[in-house]
């Protein structure tokens, strides 16, 4: 997919050691969850501590704008599949996780420091994963505002799954590269989420940063 180069980096940060996934599998492509997450089971057997995801989403509650950044706090998952789904493997988790406080309220807060450091505020909210890869109908994103989800997009739940499941501490952002539902027969491009994506990726870049030069609370 275009925007999803498939390179794994790995270096130094504002003093922290990083592991960056620089693109992912997504469901829609035709990958099993099982390899759409591989990389976040990679990453907990080397002893990743903490999962930072990112993505581009479309905006479905009314008061966001285009460029905004939103901190996930919860989500909805509507892919049709459980990549936790199969036989368990104790080495990395419990057969039946519980994804309540999923996104860690301690990063979340470091994250809301580092924005307002940065100058700017971020939203909060529920992100709700769809199968794609077709963008949703004027009915579906009402029926997706109903639900209570505040941005939409294809990926990320699978990963914070998977996440929660290994005991990593998650973090997700989302960049509203689309606000839904705003005028009748809105048309959606992956040409202008890319757009949207790289305009905003400053504050974005200044969000990590930020949240990388902090230091975290422990587990709660």
């Amino acid at each position: 997919v275009e925007g999803h180069v498939g390179r794994v980096v790995v270096g130094s940060l504002c003093g922290r050691t990083v592991l960056v996934m620089q693109g992912r599998l997504h469901y829609y492509e035709g990958y099993s969850l099982a390899e759409v997450t591989f990389g976040v089971r990679v990453t907990q057997r080397l002893g990743v501590p903490v999962l930072i995801l990112t993505n581009a989403a479309g905006g479905l509650n009314p008061a966001f704008a285009v460029g905004d950044l939103m901190l996930i706090t919860d989500h909805i998952n509507l892919i049709p599949d459980n990549p936790l789904r199969g036989p368990n493997d104790e080495r990395f988790g419990p057969r039946f996780p519980s994804p309540v406080g999923i996104y860690d309220r301690g990063l979340l807060e470091v994250a809301r420091n580092a924005a307002r450091a940065s100058g700017f505020t971020c939203r909060e909210g529920v992100y709700v994963a769809v199968q794609g890869p077709s963008y949703e109908t004027e009915a579906e994103v009402a029926w997706l505002r109903g639900l209570g989800a505040d941005a939409v997009g294809m990926s990320t739940v699978p990963e914070a799954i998977v996440a929660c499941h290994g005991g990593q501490r998650v973090l997700g952002v989302s960049t509203i590269t689309n606000v839904l539902g705003r005028r009748p027969g809105q048309v959606v491009s992956h040409e202008e989420v890319l757009a949207v994506a790289d305009r905003a990726k400053g504050r974005l870049g200044a969000l990590l940063k930020g949240l990388l030069a902090r230091p975290w609370p422990s587990v709660a």
